[in-house]
């Protein structure tokens, strides 16, 4: 390794024989890792040759301190580098300050979206029916520091408004991430849609540009029916599932007229109910479980644009009602569509304890576009005043109704009581009123909304350095799918698959290992060490000889991963 050290190139990967190696079992991952596309950097980032540690070596060790839950640099000091240096074949990993240097040295490159896109081609090289359906939500990261000045948003975990930012996240069918967007300011979920996550999408292999007679405006009103006629019988390019936040019926249809987008959510102000005669029992297909629903569906008219509505009976006689305005799926799967949403909210939860999700990564702030609308501070403030002297008048008419009531029912010695009361609360609300008038009248001489650069410079938001966590959400990405795919190949050979495969997964990426190196061979045996239980060692073999039938190459050297168990009677070192 003496190369790297006079500045000729990074360090060579070069393995000894080692016994009991910690987390060794890590290694067990590096084939899904690999075919998730972790190498796929190599095409949009770049290391200087003399530095120490080159690319492919920096997204090892971050991709296995993300499998081994080391949520952040930090916690590498309470490892052994030398331990983690074994495993991706260096004397040691990069040290904490080195590491984060080396993250911002990648995020400088501005890079992280391009990466991701490279990865939809990758994984969606050749879409599926099941490819066509996207869920789609904002995940609020809450902000604790004090350098940037945020937007207040609600948190609905914690039932607080505190300053924060909204990631945008696209998930697949099967609840696995696709990617992801940072917002800026208070976007919604339709202003995200359009103008984060569909632009994005349509560099990509999963939303390519819609044909010229759809996209473009038609120069006559002629063809103007023309396009929309032909648009009618086409069938959507894709359906995006979300939740009630982007609900607006004329939003739906622009995404289907501008765009060729189906949408599947929930409405909203359901009144009437449907017949319970109506509803038949269905076999309905949720995140590949079976489960018998009683559903109907009708067509509904919201907004002038009429829908397809589905409706799910529940054994209390609630109805769930759902929309879309994709006319080619069953009614069935869009049912199963729509309730499978709840993988992505267990994707949420499940990075959040594992992966520490809502990290901070880098410290700093960036300006956002002066011209940008947001509301307007003091407009806020009085609307908030407005809103507290209304709820407090609706209070006292209530009180004053009640005390009405009394009067009827009271005897003729309390009735003076009763109309003084009365008297003060008419008073009291006569005074709220006119305080509600005065708001109301400084509230219009305010204008709603304005820009950025009108704000107070010392109030004006601006956002988090949204890069390397992009960055880092997108290699978390890649580590969420190689365990999910390793998840999946274990519960294929295994009975006890649905509730113990990803505690599997973790044991073995926990569990120690040998490493025995053969440059004559040209292989770099694994040998797993005994798992918590016979069944536990039986399943990791047959992973263990899938893994073999993969013929991965350690990155940065010719050597061949072969993987054993050591609990079986037929391990041979």
């Amino acid at each position: 390794m003496a190369a790297p050290l006079l500045g000729t190139g990074h360090a060579n990967v070069e393995f000894n024989e080692h016994e009991a190696v910690s987390c060794g079992g890590l290694l067990f991952l590096l084939p899904a890792l690999l075919a998730q596309g972790l190498l796929k950097t190599k095409e949009v980032y770049e290391v200087p040759a003399n530095h120490y540690y080159g690319l492919e070596s920096i997204m090892l060790t971050l991709a296995f301190m993300a499998l081994g839950r080391i949520k952040n640099p930090e916690q590498l000091k309470q490892c052994k580098p030398g331990e983690l240096g074994r495993i991706i074949g260096l004397d040691r990993v990069p040290e904490v300050s080195c590491l984060r240097k080396k993250i911002k040295l990648l995020s400088n490159q501005q890079q992280a979206q391009k990466l991701n896109r490279l990865l939809i081609d990758h994984w969606y090289s050749k879409p599926s029916e099941e490819d066509s359906f996207f869920y789609i939500d904002g995940h609020v990261r809450i902000y604790y520091g004090c350098k940037a000045n945020l937007p207040v948003k609600f948190i609905s975990r914690q039932k607080l408004c505190l300053s924060a930012t909204t990631e945008y996240w696209v998930n697949d069918a099967k609840g696995l991430p696709v990617m992801m967007v940072t917002g800026e300011l208070t976007e919604k979920l339709q202003r995200a849609i359009e103008e984060y996550i569909i632009p994005q999408l349509q560099q990509t292999v999963l939303l390519p540009y819609i044909n010229e007679e759809v996209g473009q405006e038609a120069q006559t009103k002629n063809q103007v029916d023309q396009t929309e006629a032909k648009d009618e019988d086409k069938p959507p390019v894709c359906t995006f599932v979300f939740d009630r936040e982007a609900y607006e019926p004329a939003f739906f249809e622009r995404l289907r007229k501008v765009h060729r987008i189906a949408m599947l959510t929930y409405r909203k102000n359901v009144k009437d109910m449907w017949p319970d005669e109506l509803f038949k029992t269905v076999d309905v297909t949720v995140l590949d479980q079976i489960i018998s629903m009683r559903i109907c569906e009708q067509e509904t008219v919201l907004g002038g644009i009429a829908f397809r509505e589905i409706r799910r009976l529940t054994h209390r006689g609630h109805q769930t009602a759902i929309i879309t305005n994709n006319r080619i799926i069953p009614m069935k799967v869009a049912a199963g569509r729509m309730f499978g949403r709840w993988s992505q909210e267990n994707f949420f939860r499940y990075m959040i304890m594992d992966y520490d999700f809502d990290k901070m990564i880098e410290f700093g702030t960036e300006t956002i576009d002066e011209n940008k609308e947001v509301v307007n501070p003091p407009y806020r403030q009085i609307n908030h005043k407005l809103k507290k002297e209304k709820e407090k008048t609706r209070r006292l008419k209530a009180k004053l109704y009640s005390c009405t009531e009394q009067s009827i029912e009271a005897a003729l010695d309390e009735i003076p009581k009763v109309i003084t009361a009365q008297m003060k609360l008419m008073e009291e609300i006569e005074k709220h009123e006119q305080t509600e008038q005065q708001l109301e009248k400084e509230r219009s001489e305010i204008a709603p909304r304005i820009q950025l650069k009108d704000m107070p410079s010392q109030n004006r938001y601006n956002k988090l350095k949204p890069e390397s966590k992009t960055l880092m959400n997108i290699i978390k990405m890649i580590c969420y799918r190689a365990e999910t795919a390793t998840a999946n190949e274990l519960a294929a050979n295994w009975i006890n698959a649905t509730d113990e495969k990803r505690m599997l997964v973790k044991q073995i990426m926990r569990n120690n290992a040998d490493l025995i190196p053969d440059y004559e061979k040209k292989t770099l045996t694994v040998v797993l060490h005994s798992l918590s239980a016979a069944r536990f060692n039986n399943a990791a073999a047959k992973l263990a000889e899938t893994l073999n039938q993969s013929e991965t190459i350690f990155p940065g050297s010719d050597l061949t991963l072969i993987f054993k168990i050591s609990a079986l009677s037929n391990c041979e070192r």
